[in-house]
């Protein structure tokens, strides 16, 4: 009797321990099936522009403050809070020193002297008159110093940039025979890059930049180079005819025809003296990286390159009455003494040109794009702090859309220039303020003393650039960790080298999309499995020793949105699992009774995703088995609970695998008590 009556209060102890168990579960439960709605559309919209505009950590703190007086400071006081948040120079200038300006000042005057060579070289690569190429080099520096985030990025114009506008504008209008309406054209593509950036910033949309994949830009700008370096070779031997084609082909010809089919159209005065001082520079660069105490040499190649080369090419040209009888082909006559002119009225939005002038919008867009952002995350992680890309995007938007108005062409984050400032020492973006300050100067006083530089000359500067363009150790890198992603670097190289810019990139684009597109709509089906000691679960292919538990089967979708693409392809291999009796007896010899579907990685999931957890919960419960989810993310379990899914499954929704095996696990041990 002792015995029975001892038995019967364990039965009950063990009966109260379940239910007040089971009441522990059911509340856990509705955290997850009671949880407040997702964010509208319209809110996730309006927090992004706040989150673009001030920093995700002090956002809320700067509207309280400018909003509600709390501490009853003065409005100035709050709104100066403000502008500083969206004009960061305000935050860098208040514990600013002479010792920090004489870092600057020095940064900034060191780095224009290689600014204004470079710039003016750019600006005849993309076919325009070298004037553009200074003014693009004052005004966006300028502006952008107000708005970056980044100490180090130096913006202006650059080759790759260059080289994209003058290849798809020059397809438009002929930029020999219609200077005028080709830098229209070039000034108004500026524009529309700037409201994409501009756009892109706002809506935080810095994730399609990343679609524009690193092994897509390191083969793009690898191809860029090439084509650069052919195009500016032409330059250097004087070779008047050009082709508005970007490609290698047709640089090929044009250079075969000009040298060996008619040796009068190249100038050996321009090349001996082009080549000469590209040795030169090349030189200096290799003495600067041997010798740190010559480190200045590299710097001031270029510019001293102008310099005496000028002195020699107007020593060599005094003696010819004609410019066309020049020995030496030179720069002529540059545009200076003012500021940039006004060129708001001058773009043009016509029907015919629209469409084009979008597509290449666009494309500038994002490749300016990528590599600022790129040139400000190296930099800022060697000094310890992080990059906001959505900022960035609105600043150079910002930047390109007034620049569009005075006369400057897409500005981007130039890296040559920027390694320069930072090694330079650069404390604040004060020192790009000096550097544009120094263009100035020089666009209104020493225009004059440009006329008899050689193009030879600016050739050569491009052509130096060339090799850090192309990363030959980042490629094999590429073909060792990813072949695929290794396909979009060559498909971009070749396309681009021996197609156009477009049709390197578009192909280069699609295939990384392929890849995408493949990865998501072909989702493996991962097992799950306890590890043994722990409460984790992991994958039983990745841990072999993982514990498989009788009667149940821990799935989790190797995707992180379940929808039309792949919702059926998912339903039908965890259905596999169940019709080919791979699992049908657990350990133990115990049937099957529980699939738990670890959702956690599943970010999203569209009606489609829903329709197909429908019908694979039927055909489940035709098995006799029951379908139990668990760790939805928020947009997840909304949806399902919006769309009665949850109710269809008995509520069967938990925080945690854990939890889930658990509740599955009582379930079994409660029916087989109240069988006894």
């Amino acid at each position: 009797m002792v015995a029975s009556s001892v038995s019967s209060a364990a039965v009950s102890c063990t009966l109260e321990e379940m239910l007040e168990s089971k009441e522990k579960e059911m509340y856990q439960q509705q955290w997850v099936q009671n949880a407040p709605d997702p964010p509208c559309f319209f809110r996730e919209v309006f927090e992004n522009v706040k989150d673009t505009i001030l920093p995700p950590n002090n956002s809320k703190n700067v509207w309280s403050t400018l909003v509600v007086n709390d501490n009853q400071q003065p409005l100035y006081k709050r709104v100066l809070v403000l502008l500083t948040e969206i004009f960061p120079i305000l935050a860098s200038l208040r514990g600013y020193n002479a010792h920090k300006f004489k870092f600057d000042l020095m940064a900034g005057i060191t780095v224009a002297s290689l600014a204004i060579p470079q710039c003016v070289g750019f600006a005849t690569l993309a076919q325009l008159s070298p004037e553009y190429g200074l003014y693009t080099c004052f005004g966006p520096p300028l502006m952008y110093a107000m708005l970056t985030s980044s100490r180090e990025i130096v913006i202006g114009n650059v080759a790759v940039d260059s080289l994209l506008l003058s290849s798809m504008i020059s397809k438009l209008k002929d930029p020999i025979q219609d200077s005028v309406a080709y830098t229209q054209l070039l000034l108004t593509a500026t524009f529309i890059a700037g409201i994409f950036q501009l756009a892109f910033g706002i809506f935080r949309f810095g994730f399609l930049v990343d679609y524009l994949s690193h092994a897509t830009i390191v083969g793009f700008l690898a191809a860029a180079a090439v084509g650069i370096g052919a195009y500016q070779f032409i330059v250097l031997l004087g070779i008047k005819k050009f082709t508005n084609k970007s490609d290698l082909i047709s640089v090929i010809k044009i250079f075969w025809t000009s040298l060996f089919k008619d040796r009068s159209q190249w100038h050996p005065y321009s090349f001996t003296l082009g080549f000469s001082f590209l040795c030169f520079i090349l030189f200096a660069r290799f003495m600067g990286r041997r010798n740190k105490k010559l480190f200045w040499l590299p710097t001031i190649a270029p510019l001293l390159s102008v310099i005496v080369s000028s002195i020699v090419a107007y020593t060599v040209n005094s003696h010819q009455i004609n410019v066309k009888d020049y020995k030496v082909d030179v720069l002529g006559e540059i545009k200076g003494g003012s500021l940039n002119p006004i060129s708001l009225l001058h773009l043009n939005l016509s029907d015919n040109f629209l469409a084009p002038l979008i597509k290449t919008g666009l494309t500038v867009a994002v490749i300016s794009l990528t590599e600022t952002i790129a040139v400000g995350r190296s930099f800022a992680s060697l000094r310890g702090y992080n990059l906001d890309p959505n900022k960035e995007m609105i600043s150079l938007g910002l930047t390109n859309i007034v620049g569009s108005f005075t006369s400057c062409y897409v500005a981007s984050g130039s890296l040559s220039r920027t390694a320069l400032n930072y090694s330079s020492g650069a404390e604040t973006t004060v020192s790009s303020i000096v550097m544009a300050l120094t263009v100035l100067i020089s666009l209104k006083f020493l225009t004059r003393l440009l006329y008899y530089t050689p193009k030879a000359i600016l050739a050569a500067i491009i052509i130096s650039v060339v090799p850090g363009l192309i990363d030959v150790q980042k490629a094999y890198q590429i073909w060792k960790v990813d072949k695929l992603d290794f396909l979009a670097c060559a498909a971009a190289f070749f396309g681009v080298l021996f197609a156009s810019v477009e049709m390197g990139l578009a192909i280069a684009v699609t295939i990384s999309f392929a890849k995408l597109i493949l990865v998501s709509i072909q989702p493996g089906i991962t097992v799950l499995g306890r590890l043994p000691g722990k409460d984790a679960f992991g994958d039983i292919e990745q841990y072999p020793m993982g514990l498989s538990i009788p009667g149940l089967l821990i799935l989790s979708p190797k995707s992180s949105f379940l929808c039309f693409a792949n919702a059926t392809l998912v339903r039908e291999r965890i259905e596999r699992w169940v019709n080919d009796g791979h699992v049908e007896e657990g350990e133990g010899g115990s049937n099957l009774k529980f699939i738990i579907l670890d959702s956690s990685g599943l970010t999203n999931i569209d009606t489609a995703g829903i329709a197909s957890l429908e019908e694979l919960n039927k055909n489940l419960i035709s098995h006799g088995v029951k379908l139990v989810i668990a760790n939805p993310r928020w947009q997840v379990i909304h949806k399902l609970r919006v769309g009665d899914f949850v109710s269809k499954i008995g509520g069967r929704v938990f925080v945690s695998v854990g939890e889930a095996v658990d509740a599955c696990l009582g379930l079994g041990a409660a029916k087989m008590a109240n069988t006894v």
